[in-house]
């Protein structure tokens, strides 16, 4: 990948230990960028992404936090601050494995876990990083959604519908914010061949009659990359006059 124009410092990847976190944060690190990894529990995995990115000759720090727990956020910031000096980019690449089942299905107890990690915990991220963000003079957000969120996939809407929230974060940083020069932009994710999609591939809920049912629904027919996603994040990064905006990377899912 050729190298983009970063700012002194580093971009910090949320969950840079899931599927598409870890190519993300690897697709920035080709291009030229350190990089901070966040991540909750897989410390091993975590390793191993810092391990591929140093092999790139770029610096890679890991940092250990629940989103959810506010205090965690800002140590693991400061932490970031500390080791790299500037994050001038936050990708937001964190959430659980989404369970799939109708909304007239789907408890209580699930529903307020998936707002937690994704609303709450990307509310976490942002008020913990954007008075570091303005005090630098810019910075951007990159978040990434969920194609869903313009065509809706059935039984997915512990996905789409906090995401949902999060475009309108995404849009409300970007009107509040652009006087500091900070920009923020979200990436509607389809059909990726990793983490959550090989998960359920496993347990059998994405069975034979779901991917052929899917692959009817893109315009390429085959599932998109971890690398997809990097190159769409590293675009939003570095074009300094794109903001408010949602680049869908799903192969046509929907069209």
């Amino acid at each position: 990948m050729q190298a983009a124009a970063f700012p002194q410092g580093a971009v910090l990847v949320v969950g840079g230990s899931g599927g598409i976190g870890q190519g993300v944060a690897k697709s920035f690190a080709a291009a030229g960028a350190d990089v901070a990894i966040l991540y909750r529990s897989k410390h091993e995995i975590a390793q191993r992404v810092a391990a591929d990115i140093r092999a790139l000759q770029r610096k890679a720090s890991l940092h250990a936090s629940d989103v959810t727990d506010a205090a965690a956020v800002r140590r693991a910031i400061a932490e970031v601050m500390a080791e790299h000096g500037r994050i001038h980019t936050v990708v937001w690449a964190a959430g659980p494995v989404v369970e799939q089942l109708p909304l007239a299905e789907t408890g209580e107890a699930l529903w307020k876990r998936s707002f937690d990690i994704e609303v709450h915990g990307f509310y976490q991220v942002v008020q913990a990083t954007l008075p570091h963000l303005r005090a630098q003079g810019g910075g951007s957000y990159v978040h990434l959604g969920s194609a869903g969120h313009v065509y809706w996939p059935p039984k997915d809407g512990l996905s789409v519908i906090p995401k949902a929230a999060n475009e309108a974060f995404i849009k409300g940083i970007a009107k509040e914010e652009g006087r500091y020069n900070i920009r923020a932009n979200s990436i509607l994710v389809g059909v990726i061949e990793a983490g959550m999609f090989l998960e359920l591939s496993r347990r059998g809920v994405f069975d034979q009659q779901w991917i052929d049912e899917t692959q009817k629904m893109l315009c390429l027919k085959r599932w998109g990359q971890p690398e997809h996603i990097g190159s769409a994040a590293i675009f939003l990064a570095t074009n300094d006059y794109v903001t408010g905006q949602q680049i869908n990377v799903s192969g046509g899912f929907g069209v």
